[in-house]
């Protein structure tokens, strides 16, 4: 049976969730974080050691200006507001990604929440934000140019967002979409890839939970017979 140590999950279906409601699309990113709470305080009583949730893309920049100022103003509340819920669940929070394009407050608001949980020895909960795969790899690669010799696998992922961090066990992604996008692609090397229709806030820890014994049934050949 297969450990699920790092779980990865591209939160795929807000927008769209919200306007089969008839309401904006700022709604379902609303409904999408609370569902962000439920499944990562499932994740640390399931005794998963890594949850890494796609927040915000590289790409996502160049979505409505006033959808992204959503996204911004509910990734702060989220901040201010789950710190103590990560505390008392003894849940340490980390993010990956390009921090220097978020705004200075919204960096400060990071860096705290970061230090408040620092001591947490159970879940690691890792937002991606401002992230995009090839924009790590090609950072990672900018910081080992002063390496003498050949640039090898284990120099390279030492210069990643995830350094120290156990590659992907499990990718999900919800939404209906069968891709990606440019999400964890180095670490998600060998990983299981599940996907589902059901939309974000719809997500059921029910539905996650079939997924996981799916996953801890499969076979992981690595490439071998």
């Amino acid at each position: 049976m297969n450990d699920l140590v790092h779980l990865a999950i591209i939160m795929d279906g807000n927008g769209r969730w919200a306007q089969r409601q008839g309401k904006e699309r700022s709604f379902g990113h609303k409904e999408g974080a609370k569902k962000v709470r439920e499944i990562t305080k499932y994740a640390a009583k399931m005794g998963i050691k890594y949850l890494t949730l796609y927040a915000f893309s590289t790409e996502n920049w160049n979505r409505p200006k006033a959808e992204v100022s959503v996204l911004m103003k509910l990734l702060s509340k989220y901040l201010h507001s789950e710190i103590p819920i990560l505390l008392e669940n003894n849940i340490c929070f980390d993010v990956i990604g390009d921090m220097s394009k978020l705004s200075s407050s919204l960096q400060k608001e990071i860096a705290y929440a970061k230090e408040a949980t620092q001591h947490c020895t159970g879940l690691r909960q890792i937002l991606a934000i401002n992230y995009g795969a090839q924009d790590e790899i090609l950072r990672a690669i900018n910081k080992s140019l002063h390496v003498k010799g050949e640039i090898t696998k284990e120099i390279l992922e030492a210069h990643l967002d995830t350094a120290g961090i156990p590659s992907v066990d499990l990718l999900l992604r919800t939404g209906g979409d069968c891709r990606l996008s440019n999400f964890l692609l180095w670490q998600s090397a060998y990983a299981e890839l599940f996907f589902t229709k059901t939309l974000w806030p719809e997500f059921s820890m029910g539905e996650l939970e079939a997924i996981i014994s799916e996953y801890k049934t499969s076979e992981r050949r690595y490439g071998k017979v």
